[in-house]
């Protein structure tokens, strides 16, 4: 099965802070969810074979509640926001919404669009499928990311992540069924 876990809190998200690629630690909280999502996984599905992350620090110290070694895949990092990174949500000007909204090749000045966001995680999680088949695969990652994942397990566009919503520390489960993946759950929390 293929486990997708997006990381605890952090200050900027408390914050209402777009996060991009900051690169910030888990606050206590994220720390204590980081946890309770470990075990909640571990009890849910028993093993876990492999854990996965992206890069960023957020994401490494909620794998680390595993307590295993972690493979980082650069493709699991968070979408870029550019100019947008360390802005408080209300202060993204309401037509820019509406461009990422209306145009996933968007690219806001210094950030990455929604459709290479999602190139690149449909190509991580295509290359996870024959592990998922058989081992517990916990990808540790970040909100734009796991929606992307969700809409490749599902067949549909990117354009899904405007009509969902992952909680810190969400879990979505997605089995492997010949080499065709299924959601199973959707922002489970511990």
């Amino acid at each position: 099965m293929l486990i997708l876990l997006r990381h605890g809190r952090t200050a900027a998200n408390e914050a209402g802070l777009l996060q991009g690629r900051l690169n910030q630690d888990l606050d206590d909280l994220g720390q204590q969810q980081a946890i309770d999502a470990a075990a909640y996984i571990s009890a849910e599905v028993g093993a876990v074979d492999a854990v996965v992350a992206s890069p960023l620090k957020r994401a490494q110290q909620t794998a680390a509640a595993f307590g295993s070694n972690v493979e980082t895949d650069e493709r699991f990092v968070e979408l870029s926001y550019g100019i947008y990174e360390g802005v408080p949500h209300a202060d993204v000007p309401s037509e820019v919404w509406q461009t990422w909204r209306n145009d996933y090749s968007y690219v806001p000045e210094g950030g990455e669009s929604l459709a290479a966001l999602d190139d690149r995680v449909r190509l991580a999680c295509a290359d996870l499928v024959e592990r998922a088949a058989h081992e517990n695969v916990v990808v540790v990652s970040h909100v734009s990311p796991m929606k992307s994942a969700v809409a490749w397990a599902l067949g549909v566009d990117i354009g899904i992540s405007w009509n969902c919503h992952l909680d810190h520390a969400a879990i979505c489960r997605i089995a492997i069924r010949g080499r065709r993946p299924v959601l199973l759950t959707f922002n489970e929390t511990a």
